[in-house]
């Protein structure tokens, strides 16, 4: 007869047997991370409890003034500016990405190896080459600011104007009649009030920027400034630049997973909303983007937080006044050789990144406790999705 001490340790025994093969492919997974994520990650947080030796490096003892020193007022701006260029830069990618993948994916298989290629063309060279391509194309003596700088005289400036007014109105316009479309066509009178509230803020913005602009040129003429960029303002070593140099570097993070999603993607299903009579823009909004949903969470993870940690960038770009959170740990590690410092800062920009996907992941779980894969699978793109987990769980309490 079995001892009543000895079930527990034969179920886990057993378990381990039923689970042998799982176990055997996911060990070596298993150890890398722990032993190049977990534990790097847990000296690190043990580091923001030692003091700075000295004559730099980590003293002996443990103590909480690092953490005290964090509350530095220059923090909070530095924060900010990390978490909204990189929100923007996110953004952006995200928006030329979709477009471009969507044209990757209908194209013939011959051209989307060739489209793949030239996306991971700019990786065949160095990441800080092209970041130094970029300080040159962007300084002040190169032809883009030569030319962004060149006075237009008051009739090539105020045909500029024009030009973009008419490229305002114009998408203004465009978006209006879309707009007003789909309030004729919507059958509910929430989608109607929406469409008309969107219709009316699209309207209204457009003529607001349209004033604004007109203003704007009519003060640069009489004073006498009419080139496109001030000759004072720099292209150089500020944040527009790190914008654009972040946009420019992370944008095939985002279109190689978006296009990996729109690979799969059933087209038919734009084509039955085309023949149901939905327009072209609002099929690829409502049937496209939801469909492609999981390559954009993906694309938002790969692009946000390398851009959070981004410190070569802004240092070479960015200037002084345009730092990050990165370039400040870089400070603090390297020239500095305040490596607690350096370390409680990495781990708030852990903590940051970490700690929101790990929170989704667990409302995700929740709301999902007790339902089925397949009934997962098949709720996917449905409004009923968030509330499958607590269904399930309603049945099972009354059956």
């Amino acid at each position: 007869m079995t001892d009543a001490t000895d079930r527990p340790r034969m179920g886990l025994l057993r378990r381990i047997r039923h689970h042998g093969g799982e176990l055997a492919l996911t060990a070596p997974s298993f150890v890398w991370m722990t032993f190049f994520f977990v534990v790097p990650t847990a000296i690190v947080f043990l580091l923001t409890f030692r003091p700075t030796a000295v004559d730099g490096g980590i003293g002996s003892g443990w103590t909480l003034e690092t953490w005290k020193t964090i509350s530095n007022p220059n923090y909070p701006s530095i924060v900010w500016r990390t978490i909204w260029l990189s929100a923007v830069a996110t953004a952006l990618s995200i928006g030329i990405a979709l477009p471009c993948a969507f044209a990757m994916a209908r194209t013939s298989a011959k051209w989307r190896s060739v489209l793949v290629g030239l996306v991971i063309l700019p990786f065949w060279t160095s990441f800080l080459i092209r970041v130094f391509a970029w300080k040159n194309l962007l300084h002040p003596q190169a032809a883009l600011a030569r030319a962004l700088h060149t006075d237009l005289g008051p009739a090539g400036f105020l045909a500029l104007q024009d030009v973009l007014l008419f490229a305002l109105l114009f998408g203004a316009g465009c978006l209006a009649l879309f707009l007003a479309n789909s309030w004729r066509m919507s059958s509910t009178a929430r989608g109607k009030a929406a469409c008309a509230a969107l219709l009316v803020a699209t309207v209204a913005g457009a003529l607001w920027c349209a004033k604004l602009w007109i203003g704007f040129t009519s003060a640069r003429i009489g004073a006498g400034v009419c080139s496109i960029v001030p000759p004072g303002a720099p292209l150089l070593y500020n944040s527009l630049a790190i914008l654009v140099v972040m946009v420019y570097t992370y944008l095939p993070f985002a279109i190689l997973p978006l296009y990996a999603a729109a690979e799969k993607f059933d087209f038919a299903l734009l084509e039955a909303a085309l023949d149901l009579g939905a327009r072209p823009v609002r099929a690829f909004v409502n049937v496209f983007v939801p469909g492609v949903k999981a390559g954009i969470y993906s694309a938002v993870l790969m692009v946000l937080i390398p851009a959070l940690g981004s410190y070569v960038i802004p240092d070479m770009v960015g200037g002084p006044d345009a730092e990050m959170i990165g370039s400040k740990i870089y400070q603090r590690a390297i020239p500095d050789r305040n490596l607690p410092h350096a370390s409680a800062l990495s781990a708030l920009l852990m903590l940051g990144v970490l700690v929101p996907p790990g929170i989704a992941w667990l409302v995700f779980r929740r709301r999902h406790i007790g339902a089925t894969e397949t009934d997962v699978v098949r709720s996917i793109g449905s409004s009923n999705l968030g509330n499958l987990g607590g269904r399930r769980r309603r049945e099972g309490g009354a059956a």
